[in-house]
């Protein structure tokens, strides 16, 4: 009678070209389960059979956003050892199918780049004017920059990810890089933006209250503009500060109190900016350490930032891998 092996099922699960191919592709980009067919030329239900031995096997993850489902490599460690081990072991024939399939992944990037495009324009414009109220992005960015410090990020996520600028900024700086965002149009733009800048991240839709993502789980987390959207601040606060490891830091951005009631009407602003003793307030009921870091005047709208910082020392290690 043969006994259960582990390394033994591993390898099983890559014995199949498919499912080397399928490996080979998400080393390259994160893919949903329609694109790995269409890059593929095979039916769904036939790539997601093979998508099931990988995930069992601990060689992918999958992530549902919507109607969709999303697959990225699993586990570093593994898909790292197991990269080098194919990498030396290549030869001709693999490599020109595997350059075959790179080549058709860029019809994907192509139908990615249009769909965002198509979006990112129908809603430009609001996005333009909001900014001409405020200091100049490069001010607020440089801001950023000053307020997480010259340090490794290690784990950086960050809520309300929209197009995915903080981490097309900030990403090459950590071992990880979570982008979160309730819409999956938005996810789609930040995808095409950060395989242009070719920036890896993982991207998740999720809510701001039930982040998809285990207890300390990152150094650093990002709430850019997202808080003058949230009913309830204190939640959104008290669950991004969930993540945090010892030593580690929230960053708010967001307007400082205004009265532009037209943002609240168009653009469904819930909150019209904030106070420094509300938000301070917020996080040290988070069981963080609240402080103002900079005010940037020189628009209409004066932007804010402040930090929380959690007791403790940070760990040379870096957060387990978000789950």
């Amino acid at each position: 009678m043969s006994l259960p092996l582990p390394l033994a099922d591993l390898f099983q699960a890559l014995a199949d070209p498919t499912r080397v191919r399928i490996l080979a592709l998400l080393r390259e980009m994160e893919l949903s389960v329609g694109e790995l067919a269409q890059v593929l030329a095979q039916s769904q239900p036939r790539v997601s059979r093979h998508i099931k031995i990988l995930t069992d096997a601990g060689l992918i993850e999958r992530r549902k956003e919507g109607s969709w489902v999303f697959l990225t490599l699993g586990e570093p460690r593994l898909t790292g050892a197991l990269f080098a081990l194919t990498d030396a072991a290549s030869d001709a024939a693999s490599a020109r199918v595997l350059a075959g399939d790179s080549a058709r992944l860029a019809a994907v990037r192509h139908d990615r780049a249009d769909a965002a495009g198509r979006y990112f324009a129908a809603h430009a414009g609001v996005w333009d004017e909001i900014r001409s109220l405020q200091v100049a992005e490069s001010d607020v960015e440089q801001a950023i920059a000053r307020a997480l410090g010259s340090d490794p990020l290690g784990r950086l996520v960050d809520i309300g990810t929209g197009t995915g600028r903080m981490i097309e900024l900030f990403g090459r700086r950590s071992t990880e890089a979570v982008g979160i965002d309730k819409s999956s149009e938005m996810l789609r733009v930040a995808r095409v933006k950060l395989a242009a800048a070719e920036v890896r991240a993982s991207l998740r839709q999720g809510d701001m209250y039930a982040l998809p993502l285990e207890d300390g789980s990152a150094e650093v987390v990002l709430l850019h503009q997202v808080l003058h959207y949230a009913h309830n601040p204190a939640a959104a606060i008290a669950e991004a500060a969930r993540l945090l490891v010892p030593g580690g830091r929230l960053v708010i951005v967001d307007f400082a109190l205004h009265e532009r009631e037209e943002l609240r009407e168009r653009d469904a602003h819930v909150r019209l900016g904030f106070s420094d003793e509300a938000v301070i307030g917020w996080l040290e009921a988070a069981g963080l350490r609240g402080r103002v870091l900079e005010h940037l005047e020189g628009g209409e709208l004066t932007v804010t930032l402040w930090a929380g910082d959690k007791a403790g020392e940070r760990s040379e290690k870096p957060a387990r891998r978000a789950a």
